[in-house]
């Protein structure tokens, strides 16, 4: 069955000098406004206690460009500004909220250069897209069709560090089907030796992308460090060192769109655990390895996927026990240190402490999923499991009670 979803086409293309200046000035006052309109509404709490929003906002980018200091606003296009501050508004939803942080000033240097233009904005006419303030189309690398008839209503432009053009389409897209119906389930265990360990048995290889490039970026760095700063050769030096992690990027990206397209099309459930990736990179000697694994990337993909295609994705919670269980008898052992990659269970079973973790997490987001309730051990009970979730299932079974 087709449905309608919401897909962004992503495509780089390559402005002229008057186009790459138009939009160097539109990232500026778009950054400019939004540090503007934050400091607005922080003034407006910590002074009256007044809480206010997009329209307030709004009013004020008005009142902005009749002043003297900011009338260069008034010289880029008025709709990436009142979008930026919908985005701030959304900010401050999602932290209100406590779906996120506070909202924090864009920097120069740190934030992401980006425009958003909605369709009062830009010309879309056969197949050409143009731009407000801009007489000329975009010259756009097509490197994917959009959806046959497909129109985009929002449209974003971007730069990044390493100095790549990029256009962003959002379009509506009716040619997404769901995939058959299938029987296939597989529990996924993430890890650093090997990025997934599935519970058939099979593990995939982890590429470490940023291991293979580390000579060539740290070589890059270095340059870059003895470089006078403001000079034109940092400038340059600096564009190399974004170069290599651009690389490093779109490799990876590409490897875990490959994985997680596969899993979805051959399983109807994949279950993962709900790992805390941002404490663990507080781990100073595995921060590295795991920012270059990409797990927080790769569950949002699978994620994502599973809702375009009709597939179930299910989170087990991230103190469950996978690895000291024993898939077959459900004992768990005292200790599981992370050299021992092999163990065997008292009753005689030998297992690959991934793969045992994987088919773990498996049972547990399967039989979470039969009983309505969470995987979540106590501390205080024998098994690791709590005692209201033993009543009415076996998670560390998987299976209902008899």
């Amino acid at each position: 069955m087709d449905e309608q979803v919401k897909r962004a086409f992503r495509y780089r293309f390559y402005p002229t000098e008057a186009q790459a200046a138009e939009l160097s000035r539109t990232f500026g006052c778009v950054r400019k406004v939004y540090n503007l309109a934050l400091q607005a509404r922080a003034e407006a709490w910590t002074q009256r206690g007044e809480r206010i929003g997009y329209d307030a906002t709004s009013a004020f980018l008005t009142a902005w460009k009749r002043t003297e200091e900011l009338a260069f606003l008034r010289e880029v296009s008025a709709v990436p500004l009142q979008q930026t501050l919908r985005h701030l508004q959304a900010a401050f939803t999602n932290f209100f909220a406590k779906r996120a942080g506070h909202p924090r000033f864009k920097s120069l240097k740190k934030s992401r250069a980006s425009a958003e233009y909605t369709r009062s904005a830009f010309r879309w006419r056969d197949g050409m897209l143009t731009l407000a303030k801009m007489a000329e189309p975009l010259d756009i690398r097509w490197s994917r069709p959009l959806p046959k008839g497909a129109a985009p209503s929002t449209v974003t432009v971007s730069r990044d560090p390493a100095g790549r053009w990029f256009v962003c389409l959002l379009c509506e897209d009716a040619g997404v089907t769901s995939l058959p119906a299938t029987n296939a389930v597989v529990g996924i265990d993430l890890g650093l030796d090997h990025l997934l360990v599935l519970s058939t048995g099979e593990k995939i290889s982890n590429p470490r992308h940023e291991r293979r490039d580390r000579t060539v970026l740290t070589k890059a760095q270095r340059a870059l460090y003895r470089k006078q700063k403001g000079s034109s050769n940092r400038d340059k030096a600096r564009i190399k060192v974004a170069r290599v992690h651009a690389r490093i990027a779109d490799r990876r990206m590409d490897h875990l769109h490959k994985i997680s397209t596969r899993l979805v099309r051959e399983n109807q459930t994949l279950v993962i655990e709900d790992l805390a990736v941002s404490n663990m990179l507080k781990h100073h000697r595995l921060a590295r390895t795991i920012s270059d694994a990409g797990w927080r990337q790769f569950r949002q993909l699978l994620e994502y996927k599973a809702g375009w295609y009709g597939r179930e994705v299910i989170t087990v919670n991230r103190w469950f026990p996978s690895s000291k269980l024993c898939s077959v008898c459900g004992a768990q052992a005292a200790k599981m240190p992370l050299h021992m990659r092999t163990w065997t269970c008292g009753c005689g079973t030998t297992h690959d402490r991934d793969v045992n973790a994987a088919r773990n997490i498996l049972a547990a987001g399967l039989a979470a999923t039969v009983c309505g309730a969470d995987v979540r051990p106590q501390r205080n009970t024998p098994g690791g499991l709590s005692v209201m979730k033993q009543k009415p299932c076996d998670a560390s079974r998987g299976t209902p009670p008899r």
